[in-house]
């Protein structure tokens, strides 16, 4: 079942980087964990973000789960680098990896909880099969070598709640997560399709933190 209260996963990409350790002092109070994309410059053309020893250098400042986001091909080969870097939550894509099953084992071997996220073109059916075993589906709203978009793609919502529907009737446990055009006009209806979790990063970063988090508590 979704959870009683909104939860965020707030997106360090939007953070001022310079002043990164900063930036996740600011906003640990508001945040239940982070996401942190990491890309191979490949899978999303033109988008390399966070490595290992940063993610180990944002573990030292925060005790909050720390979530990566595998946008690359070749995923598996980065599973112990960030697992000993600290994460807590590896998502990667379905058409990554030839093997979805041996990915979620090698993930939960190092005692690392996993998640998918699908892209816009990608479908619920492809990864029904491994629901069961997830701690997150990660659901993007906009391509993922974007940002500043403004709303989310036709299709999105509906795709959130297919997800719902396959948890209640199967007794899964996965949150739901929405990433991309997390904005003011979009949050409700995510919520009300059933989101679990959203990935603000603009949202968080550049409004009033105790503001938003307020606002959130009313979805």
């Amino acid at each position: 079942m979704p959870n009683l209260d909104l939860e965020t996963s707030v997106s360090l990409w939007s953070a001022d980087l310079a002043r990164l350790a900063d930036e996740v002092k600011r906003a640990d109070p508001h945040a239940n964990m982070y996401h942190i994309d990491v890309s191979d410059g490949s899978y999303a053309d033109g988008v390399m973000l966070f490595f290992p020893d940063l993610v180990a250098a944002i573990r030292r400042e925060t005790d909050r789960p720390l979530e990566v986001h595998l946008i690359m091909r070749n995923p598996e080969s980065w599973i112990d680098a960030f697992a000993d870097a600290g994460a807590d939550i590896i998502l990667f894509y379905p058409d990554t990896t030839d093997d979805i099953g041996g990915m979620l084992d090698r993930i939960e071997q190092r005692g690392i909880k996993p998640g998918i996220s699908l892209a816009i073109e990608h479908q619920v059916e492809r990864i029904e099969d491994y629901l069961h075993r997830l701690e997150i589906v990660c659901v993007l709203g906009t391509g993922f070598d974007v940002k500043g978009i403004d709303d989310v793609v036709e299709g999105t919502c509906e795709k959130i709640e297919q997800l719902v529907t396959i948890r209640e009737k199967a007794k899964h446990s996965y949150r739901i997560e929405s990433d991309g055009a997390i904005r003011r006009h979009t949050v409700p209806k995510l919520r009300k399709a059933g989101t679990d979790v959203i990935v603000p990063g603009s949202l968080m970063f550049k409004e009033d933190m105790n503001e938003v988090t307020a606002w959130l508590k009313t979805l």
